[in-house]
């Protein structure tokens, strides 16, 4: 009769060993899967964020100063009517008329922008963060309309003329199609969310008063470099960027867009970063956002994106 026998005591040791180093093995096959995971996600965030506010504020660049049917330079001299009051909560940035609606002296801004240094601008803004940019454009939403309502600004025009209005009454212009008046003004601020402060890309939008919302997450800075024609008409360079230069190296003859200072395109850039830090990974990267390097020594991941628009509403005199 046979003797039926167990595992030595080396023998279980031995088994135990290499089961324990097969489970390392597995183990650290799955950390590796879910960090690698985890980065692919946090990378994916980025793209759609960055992308995404690349292309609203390129599609709002593309659209700026465009005014429906008028075909030249938006100013209080060609307006038929203007609202008497501005709306509430109106917000002015630098120069001479650089509020809503065009006003009676110097050249109406329908393009500006600014390095932020003080959270407070505009007069309608408590919260913008230092050291990034604010942008404004003022313009038609491009789709004619055939309604008016008390609850938004409006711009009748033809081509040569035309009219700023709210209400239901419509002012009669001969041949002329009727569209939305817009102001938008986009910055970056901060925002508590738990134990984390996010950054956050904000849009101002005129109704009957400036009303700012947030429009995405995680999107850290944003800077623009306006490319200028510096030639005057005469000469064989006209029409041609021959210089990009930032809004806080912008001065006030460059702004007000005079036949040797035209503003004909502008390149954006726009720094995304990730929602939550990460303790495994350290930011010791420096970000060039045109001429302004930036350096960070955090645990957040980012991205940065850039992008150049012409602004075909100022390179042309008609569209």
């Amino acid at each position: 009769m046979n003797k039926q026998r167990g595992f030595t005591l080396v023998e279980i040791f031995i088994s135990l060993a290499v089961g324990l180093a097969l489970f390392a093995g597995v183990l650290s096959v799955f950390v590796g899967m879910k960090t690698t995971s985890q980065e692919t996600a946090t990378y994916g965030e980025l793209q759609e964020n960055g992308r995404f506010a690349l292309s609203v504020l390129s599609d709002d660049l593309l659209k700026q100063n465009f005014w429906g049917d008028y075909t030249g330079t938006l100013d209080k001299s060609m307006l038929n009517a203007v609202p008497n009051s501005a709306p509430s909560d109106e917000c002015i940035g630098e120069g001479l008329n650089n509020g809503t609606f065009p006003a009676g002296i110097g050249h109406f801004r329908a393009l500006w922008g600014q390095t932020v240094t003080n959270s407070s601008i505009m007069g309608c803004i408590e919260d913008a963060k230092v050291a990034s940019d604010v942008i404004q454009f003022k313009r038609a939403i491009s789709e004619p309309l055939t309604l008016s309502t008390a609850q938004q600004y409006y711009i009748i025009s033809n081509l040569s003329e035309a009219s700023i209005f709210t209400g239901t009454t419509i002012p009669k212009v001969l041949n002329s199609q009727l569209w939305e008046y817009q102001h938008h003004i986009y910055y970056i601020r901060e925002e508590v969310q738990g134990n984390n402060t996010v950054p956050v890309l904000m849009q101002g939008r005129l109704t009957k008063k400036m009303t700012f919302d947030p429009i995405i997450d995680g999107i850290e800075m944003i800077r623009f470099m306006y490319g200028l024609d510096t030639d005057s008409p005469d000469n064989a360079g006209y029409g041609i960027v021959d210089t990009f230069v930032s809004a806080d190296n912008m001065t006030i003859t460059q702004w007000d867009h005079g036949n040797d200072n035209r503003i004909l395109a502008v390149r954006i850039y726009v720094l995304a970063r990730s929602i939550l830090p990460d303790s495994k990974y350290t930011n010791s990267n420096t970000y060039n956002l045109g001429d302004l390097p930036v350096t960070f020594n955090d645990n957040y991941r980012r991205l940065l994106f850039n992008s150049t628009v012409t602004l075909y509403n100022a390179g042309v005199d008609s569209w």
